[in-house]
Formats: structure tokens, sequence, C-alpha cells
């Protein structure tokens, strides 16, 4: 692994209270601390108010960002963490390291920042003190509050944080309401920023002067999730997810926060290729990860979603040995990795969405002959993916665990998809007290249970595949056996349609939920048509490029596979398209309108485009510039052939090759809902 740093002394720009002799001078200000990103740009402070409150106030290129934002927090048992208090320390720092990702969308990153420690302390009884530290960087910042252990702040059991976000221009905002029964599963509205409610993160801003802002955390470690709420103008205000009753996070000192983030840049692509969130997460702690290979996958499932076959045992099962078998041979033949197996373990008959504990991770329907499959998959060079729907009920999951690890590893399972269907608030987890409780999936405690999982599963080098998760936060830096999730609006909703995804869904997902990190979208259906009265709103052309714009080191070939084996000109693209990559560009993007990606593959020459567009049909001319210069390659196209059109004419799709270099521009015609995908093929 390549990693290497230099910390160096930074010199600190604080404002403090000058000594006047003269009885006439001035007023003294409030002792302030700053710091600013290495190129100079971001620049944050940190002070107190007329009223002795903490604040932070970020400006970028000497232009205010963020306004005076307070700190703080509310107990429950014990008085908040708001006023009388005053900057009693700081110190600072520079860092700057490149570091390997074992997988990802940059094969290298430069985690390279300025850090501002400030030590707030009460002036009254009980004389209460914390830190909260900033790391500031040319694309954004991130901030924690830090507790030593005080005998006044022992455990800590925090009601709400008091952290706010004042931004200091109109603009507007792209972003999806917290507390729903669907958890994260809803359409990104677009609203003024005073139009903004009760929102999740990350949710992201177009400012007035063009600037574009994310804010979202990283390193969500048993802790509450964050949202924000909009208590005034542009003032958003955390609100933690709720518990299981009383406290919303209880922690003993010493301990910190995870870090609450703003990523900033110029253009919607910027916020994209920021490495803010993983940077600000701890390294590896998995070391050796060789055992996971990012692949592309099939599986026994769309076809469920489609009423064509069932998870629950019967006639229509869909987990039978012969449809697995069928599955297995197909991805043998074309070169993918693993076969994605649901309704494979008893539990599925019944309501199982209110019944979380009738599943067995261990136990299969009788026509599922795990060794038999395991043994079958792996001579043909593919690996079975485990499929552990829990129904929420997170304390009857961990009771399994070990056992059902234990079998994944015995039938070199090294990929195993996690389900939490449940409505919002309903998980089940086991309390402190040791009884079964009601909870939220971004609670604290269920983050403590997705944390459990993930580390358990390493144990046994399976890697897990989150679905109805907790929110992304850069925890695949540390463990990066957490390799992909859902959280968000899949191909699923095309399914069962009334509505399903509009045209416009990948477009806000690639600068909304994707700055979060890796999403299983499931991509790649041909099949227009689902049930009566449902599509897929978007071309055939734009399926393809979704491998290219929607990043996971996992990715679905979602159809039925006679879809594929009808349509092998554009499934060659699937097969081709890989999942690793050694660097990536956004070439051009607007929220929720389109986005053009280049990617070049892990450890090798070839790039490959993905440009995807909303409603609206549009000519984008991209300048082929990241391509080698001097090198010629060979442009293999898929494009919207000229009736193209999401509602009218979805399958119409050209394939055409042609010779081009750096020097190129290359005119990409889009059809309503539609898009294009490119691989260059270096000579």
């Amino acid at each position: 692994m390549f990693s290497r740093f230099v910390a160096l002394p930074f010199l600190l720009f604080a404002v403090c209270a000058p000594a006047f002799a003269d009885q006439a001078a001035p007023a003294p200000s409030k002792p302030a601390a700053t710091v600013v990103s290495p190129n100079g740009e971001l620049s944050v402070t940190a002070s107190t108010d007329s009223e002795n409150r903490p604040y932070y106030s970020v400006s970028r290129r000497g232009k205010p960002l963020i306004s005076p934002s307070r700190l703080g927090f509310i107990f429950n048992d014990a008085p908040k963490l708001e006023r009388n208090i005053a900057l009693a320390g700081q110190q600072t720092r520079s860092f700057d390291e490149t570091w390997e990702q074992p997988w990802g969308e940059q094969h290298f990153i430069r985690n390279h920042y300025n850090e501002l420690r400030v030590t707030y302390k009460e002036t009254a009884k009980p004389f209460r003190s914390f830190d909260v530290v900033f790391r500031v960087y040319d694309d954004g910042l991130g901030f924690r509050y830090e507790f030593s252990q005080q005998g006044t702040l022992g455990q800590i059991r925090i009601g709400e944080e008091l952290t706010e976000f004042d931004l200091a221009e109109d603009g507007t905002a792209w972003w999806i309401p917290a507390g729903e029964f669907n958890r994260a599963e809803q359409l990104y509205q677009r609203t003024a920023i005073g139009e903004v409610g009760y929102a999740q993160t990350p949710i992201t801003f177009k400012l007035a002067d063009g600037s574009h802002l994310s804010i979202h955390e990283a390193a969500l470690v048993d802790y509450s999730g964050m949202n924000l709420i909009r208590v005034e103008n542009r003032r958003l205000k955390a609100q933690l997810t709720d518990g299981i009753g009383g406290p919303k996070v209880v922690r003993d000192a010493p301990f910190h926060t995870p870090w609450r983030t703003l990523q900033v840049s110029d253009t919607a692509g910027g916020l994209v290729e920021s490495s803010l969130i993983l940077n600000l997460n701890e390294p590896n702690q998995l070391d050796d990860v060789s055992w996971f290979k990012p692949m592309k996958y099939v599986g026994v499932w769309w076809e469920m979603h489609l009423d064509k076959k069932t998870w629950s045992s019967g006639p229509k099962h869909g987990a039978s040995n012969e449809n697995v078998m069928r599955h297995i041979d197909f991805a043998a033949a074309n070169g993918f990795g693993g076969v994605l197996v649901e309704g494979w373990n008893v539990g599925w008959d019944g309501d199982w969405f209110g019944n979380g504990e009738d599943f067995s991770f261990t136990q299969p329907y009788p026509d599922f002959d795990i060794d038999k499959l395991a043994a079958y998959a792996r001579s043909k060079g593919v690996q079975l993916i485990g499929h552990h729907e829990t129904s929420g009920h997170a304390a009857h999951y961990e009771s399994q665990l070990d056992a059902a690890f234990a079998l994944d590893q015995r039938e070199g399972i090294h990929m195993v998809k996690t389900g939490y269907v449940a409505d919002a608030g309903q998980a089940k987890v086991i309390g402190t007290d040791g009884k079964l409780h009601y909870a939220w999936h971004e609670g604290q405690d269920m983050a403590r249970h997705y944390q459990k999982v993930v580390t358990e599963a390493a144990k046994y080098q399976v890697a897990i595949n989150s679905h109805e998760p907790i929110k992304d936060t850069g925890l695949r830096r540390t463990w990066p056996n957490w390799v992909s999730r859902e959280g968000a609006r899949g191909m699923e909703y095309n399914a069962w349609g009334n509505p399903g995804n509009p045209p416009e869904h990948e477009a806000n997902l690639v600068f909304t939920r994707m700055l979060a990190g890796p999403m299983d979208f499931t991509p790649g259906v041909f099949g227009m048509q689902t049930k009566p009265g449902s599509r897929v709103a978007t071309t055939w052309a734009k399926q393809l490029a979704l491998y290219v714009v929607i990043y996971s080191p996992i990715q679905m070939a979602a159809d039925l596979l006679e879809n594929y084996e009808a349509n092998p000109g554009p499934f060659q693209f699937i097969k081709d398209v890989p999942t690793d990559w050694e660097e990536t560009r956004v070439l051009a993007g607007e929220v929720g309108d389109f986005v053009v990606t280049a990617r070049r593959e892990r450890d090798g020459n070839d790039w490959y485009l993905g440009a995807i567009t909303d409603e609206q049909p549009r000519t984008l001319k991209v300048p082929l510039s990241f391509l080698s210069p001097g090198r010629e390659y060979v442009a293999q196209i898929y494009r919207d052939g000229p009736d193209a059109d999401w509602d009218k004419r979805p399958e119409s799709i050209v394939i055409e090759q042609r010779k081009v270099d750096s020097g190129d521009t290359l005119e990409l015609i889009l059809a309503p809902g539609g898009g294009q995908a490119i691989r260059f093929v270096a000579e």
C-alpha cells in the first residue's frame, strides 16, 4: 500500500483581545481563531458571539460562504453547552499524504488539509470544556466535536446538537425529506433554499454566484445520523435521528462525533470528484482485502419484481436449483463474477415484511441445494452472492451472524446483500435494558448494528452490500468490505410503477446521493415495459451509460437473461465495462439535468464515457483531452438512435466505431431521457 504524509507547521492567523492603556480605546474584540485551506481560498473562523455562544463561519475567496453559525449541545441530564463559553485555546497542524484505495473511483487519493483545534470552556460552573476540530481542504472542510474525560462529563447523553449551517447566499437546493416511512427512497425536490424543510443529507446547493455546495457527514460510527431542518431564512440546523426513546446519543467520554462536512466547488462536477468524505475517515483497518474482487453480476431478482417468480416457496419459486444453475451458466459464459440469489432461505412464506424473526440465514428451501450450487458456481469461475433479508429485525439477524457468515465462508461466498425492508422507525434492536425496541434505520442503535455486521463479516472474508441502509459516510475507507449500498430509489421502482423513476432521477442522484458513496442501482434493463402501466423511463443507450455514471464496485446486469440473449449488440458494452477505476473525471453536468463522466480502467489504458440527460434532448460537445496525448483510440460508441425517446422509442440505438485521439471533440446527441456510452480502446 502506497502512503506518504508530511506533517508541517502551519501559521495560524488569530485575532486576540489586545490590552489598551488608553481608556478611550474601543472595546476589545472577542478572541478568534482562523485556519485557511492549503490553496488559501477557503477560510474558517471560530469564536464566540456577544452572548458568549460558540460559533464558526466560512469564507471562500474572501466572500462569506457560511455566515456565523452556532455550535453546541443539549443534554438529557445536564445543562446544555451553549452559553457562558469562551475560546480557551487553539492548536494547528498541516497534513499531506497520498493513500491507495484497494478499489474505487480513484486508485490514489491525496489527503491534504490544514487543521485547527479550538478548545471551548465554560466560564461558569460546571466549567466543562470541549474541542472542535476543523480540517480545511481546497474542496471543502469537516469539523467534529471531541470530548475528553472530565468529572462533569463522564457518560454523555445527547438530546440534540446545536450545530448550524447558515448559508450566506440565496440559491437552489436539491433534497429529500427526512423522517418519512420509505427512508431515503424518495424523489429529489428542487426548491429555493428558503423552502427546504426537514431534509436528509447529503443535501446539494447551487448559490446565486454559481458556487456548488454539499452538506453531509463523514465517519458515522456509534452515533445518530444527522439530518437538517431549516429554522429561518437560509439557516439550517442539525437534527439527530431519534433513538429508541430518551437520548438520541449515549456515549462515554472520551469520544468524538462524526465529521460535519461541507464540500464546495465552482461546478457540480467538482462535488463528484471530491474525496473529502473518504479523507475524513480512518485508514483501512483490514489491510489485505484481495479476497474481494470488484465485479459485475446477474441474479435471481428482477423476475420476482415482475411477478414472473416468487421469493416464497412454491411452483414459481425463483431460487430453484434449475433456475440458479441457468444464471450460473449465463454468468460464466459472459464473464460475470457472481450470481445473486434472493429467496433461497426459509422465512419468505407468509408475512415476511412483518415477521423478520421467521428468517433463517443458514437453512435453505428444499429446492435450493446450496452445497451443490456453490460448488457448481466455483467450477465455472463464478461465486454465489448471498442474500440476508432481515425485515429490519436487527436483533434476530445478530443472533445468527456468526453461523451465517461461517456458512458463506465454507461455500466460497465472498459477498452478501443485506436487506432491512421495514418502514422508518420500525427496525428492531435490543436496548441496553435487554428488551426489544423499535428503532430508526439511522439512529445510534442501528448505526452500531450496521457496523457490527460489517466487522463480523470481515472476519469471514465476506463483503457487504447493504440495502435499506444507514447513509454512506465514507466508512468504506476504514472497512473496505463495505462495498456498496442502496439508500435511494433504485431500479425496482420502475417495475412497481405509479410512479416509477422519472428521466431526471439519475441526473439528480449523481450530484446528491452519490456524493455519499457507491450505490447498487442495478442498471442495464432492456425490457422497458415492466408491469402493466409501468415502464423504465430511459433509453437503452442511457441504461448502458449508467454503468459509467453511477459508481459501484459491484454492478448488476439487472434484466431478464433472455433480454440480453436477444440483444447481443448493446449487451456487449455491459460485458466490457469495468467496475474498478484508475481515475474519474466529470467532464460536464448540471444537477438534475445532465452529466458526462469519463473513467479510466484500473491498471489499464482504456477509457469509458457515460452521458445521460433528463427529459430534455441535448447536444453536448465533449473534448477528448482526457485521453493520453499522442495515442490513438478506437471509440466504440453506443448512442441514441435519431428517433430515440424514452417514452416512444427507448430501444432505438446506434452502435458504431471511429478512431479518435486527445485532440478530437465529440458531439453527443442525447434523446429525451437518453444517453450515450463509449468505450475508448487504446491502440
